[in-house]
């Protein structure tokens, strides 16, 4: 759609450096933290050391590859404060995941990491195109989760105004948009839907409110929600990226006047894509999995952290910093169904592109004797009700078939029958095998 913001005006100096100074400070940052890290925390120690390399071997950057990586499982193996880097007596705040597997993983900060992570999101909200004196309406869940407070500060940062509302209370989040005015929007995209769905439900058009950009993150979305949720709601729907283990929201973010993928900030994390089963690193362009190093964090600095996120990396456009391509998945979620792999987000793609059909689904993964089953779950739109769901769901089951390779069993609902999330991320997948 048309960009309805004004494209952006001075950046940033490192915005729009060469090739050649971002790498040079990328050199310099990257073996600091590694020294940083090897001098400051004995996991990272022991691992360098079994591996027979030392911070002294990074003479250029390709020589990162001989370093080992960090898996989530070392966070939780070293809980609560094993990976710090720094004493307790420095760590200004306390973040950490939502513990669904296990142990939460717990991440620290100091204030120059939440100074440096403010000016971060701050620079993302400006991509999007905020400008100071925005008015932001924060709908990512406060508290633990860094979502909510990393885009409060971020968005403080770049001198807007914060209405923190936090996940959760749908209809008052409808009335305070409709009363505050505010003209950015940070939620999860799922949640953004609902959101729409509350609007037309009270009899508001969401395309007459003043919201101009939505900046969405937390979990995978496809092109055609975006699309969805820029004709619904008629605003500029902007995709950022982070995880708590690297630092939070404002690890990539794109920019409105492209949205041509998330432009990877690139002077603070240093990204690489490997093969998930042989962990060699791909060149750029190919697919695989996301790997982050950090080069500016005190309190938590992660060395070739596997983020599992399944990506591409793409040379630079709208910023001097490579892209990463919206993430397709995971890969350690990532669902095989009768030796098919299956993405959720290309069931999204699929329901999405039916104009009947709401962006809300479900997969459901049982097993039959041997064999995994998957039924795909979704449902009308409210203005197509009485339309005729066993031909939809023909419709889907043959589409499926055709773009993915597997045969599913499809239910399509009446509106607003499968669960919707109040609070961050939507649950797309109930896997129900035994382990």
């Amino acid at each position: 759609m048309t960009v309805k913001r004004p494209l952006p005006g001075e950046l940033e100096p490192i915005e729009r450096a060469s090739a050649d100074e971002l790498r040079t400070l990328q050199l310099q940052r990257l073996q600091w933290s590694l020294k940083h890290a090897y001098e400051n925390v004995a996991h990272y120690r022991q691992a360098f050391d079994a591996k027979g390399v030392h911070p002294s071997d990074l003479k250029q950057l390709s020589d990162l590859a001989k370093f080992p990586f960090t898996v989530k499982s070392d966070l939780r193996d070293h809980y609560p404060f094993g990976l710090f880097a720094v004493p307790k007596e420095r760590v200004a705040r306390i973040h950490a995941s939502s513990g669904t597997t296990g142990k939460p993983t717990v991440v620290g900060y100091t204030l120059r990491d939440i100074d440096i992570w403010a000016d971060l999101v701050a620079r993302s909200i400006r991509a999007a195109g905020g400008r100071p004196g925005d008015m932001v309406h924060v709908a990512y869940g406060y508290g633990l989760f860094t979502g909510g407070l990393g885009a409060h500060y971020g968005a403080e940062r770049a001198g807007c105004t914060v209405i923190p509302m936090s996940g959760g209370q749908t209809e008052k989040q409808v009335l305070l948009i409709c009363d505050l005015q505010p003209q950015i929007i940070m939620v999860t995209p799922s949640y953004m839907q609902v959101l729409i769905e509350e609007f037309v439900r009270q009899g508001i058009d969401p395309k007459s409110t003043s919201l101009e950009v939505g900046i969405f993150g937390a979990e995978p979305w496809t092109e055609a929600m975006r699309k969805e949720i820029e004709t619904n709601a008629g605003i500029d729907a902007v995709d950022i990226y982070g995880l708590s283990e690297v630092m939070g929201p404002g690890v990539a973010s794109e920019c409105v006047e492209t949205k041509d993928g998330l432009v990877v900030w690139e002077d603070h994390f240093y990204p690489e894509i490997i093969d998930p089963e042989t962990s060699e690193v791909l060149p750029d362009g190919a697919e695989g999995e996301l790997v982050f190093t950090t080069l500016t964090k005190e309190a938590l600095p992660v060395v070739r952290y596997r983020t599992r996120d399944l990506t591409r990396l793409l040379p630079p456009t709208a910023r001097s910093m490579r892209r990463m391509s919206r993430i397709v998945g995971r890969s350690d979620d990532m669902l095989i169904i009768r030796g098919v792999n299956l993405f959720p987000t290309q069931i999204e793609e699929i329901v999405l592109g039916h104009g009947q059909l709401s962006g809300q689904y479900q997969l459901v993964v049982t097993r039959e004797g041997n064999l995994d089953a998957v039924e795909v779950r979704c449902e009308l739109l409210p203005a197509h009700s009485q339309a005729d769901r066993d031909e939809l769901g023909a419709w889907l089951r043959h589409r499926v078939k055709t773009m993915v390779g597997i045969t599913t069993t499809v239910n399509v609902g009446l509106p607003d029958t499968l669960e919707r999330t109040l609070v961050g991320k939507a649950r797309r997948v109930i896997d129900q095998r035994k382990k």
